[in-house]
């Protein structure tokens, strides 16, 4: 699968060119056109046909393309996976992954940050594209050896597994949530990288509510 964004990094819009029968996951919401032929298959959930679902995208015996956009205006950004590390990456930032690639919600490296519990990343691993979808624009940060940095989890998009992280609560007297990373921050240590978004989509959805709330 190759890969080619257009629109950013306001707008953007990832497009797949698949290979003859190569298949691809992505959340059916994100669709936006393919090419004729390319069959999609999305899996029903409860009987409705309006939810979002993850959808498989094969192309047909000449190859094709699938053109996918995130629900918010932002970047879309791929990593490509050496089949070696995997990445770790925010719940429900992945736009479309490779048939090579494999989501792990409740990977065994999460216990010492999530314990048993599934938290607000998932693991990433295999070899291939990895399309993200970013709210705002995207920052790539590469930690040297002994560097440190803190992160708010809802502007952390992404990290490479080899980055140590620590996940800590902001204060005591406040909420916490492993699964929205409310109350909590990320501290991170090099070498490796992460990605972080230039805008929370938690705090953006709830600007927009508000405001349509207000009219």
């Amino acid at each position: 699968m190759q890969v080619r964004t257009r629109h950013t990094p306001a707008f953007g819009v990832a497009r797949l060119q698949l290979a003859p029968g190569e298949a691809v996951t992505a959340d059916y919401a994100a669709l936006v056109a393919t090419s004729f032929g390319v069959v999609v298959d999305p899996v029903l959930r409860g009987g409705s046909r309006t939810r979002s679902r993850p959808t498989t995208f094969t192309a047909p015996a000449e190859g094709g393309w699938v053109d996918l956009a995130p629900p918010a205006p932002g970047d879309v950004y791929v990593v490509e996976l050496d089949g070696m590390y995997g990445w770790c990456v925010a719940r429900g930032s992945a736009l479309a992954q490779g048939a090579t690639l494999r989501m792990e919600p409740q990977w065994p490296g999460f216990r010492a940050l999530f314990g048993t519990e599934v938290g607000f990343l998932e693991h990433v691993s295999g070899a291939g594209p990895l399309v993200l979808a970013c709210c705002g624009t995207v920052d790539l940060i590469t930690l040297e050896a002994g560097e440190l940095i803190t992160v708010e989890p809802g502007y952390l998009l992404a990290y490479g597994e080899q980055t140590q992280c620590r996940l800590r609560a902001v204060s005591q007297s406040m909420q916490q949530s492993v699964r929205s990373g409310e109350g909590l921050m990320l501290d991170f240590a090099g070498p490796g990288q992460l990605l972080t978004q230039t805008r929370n989509p938690r705090t953006f959805a709830n600007w927009l509510s508000g405001i349509a709330n207000a009219r």
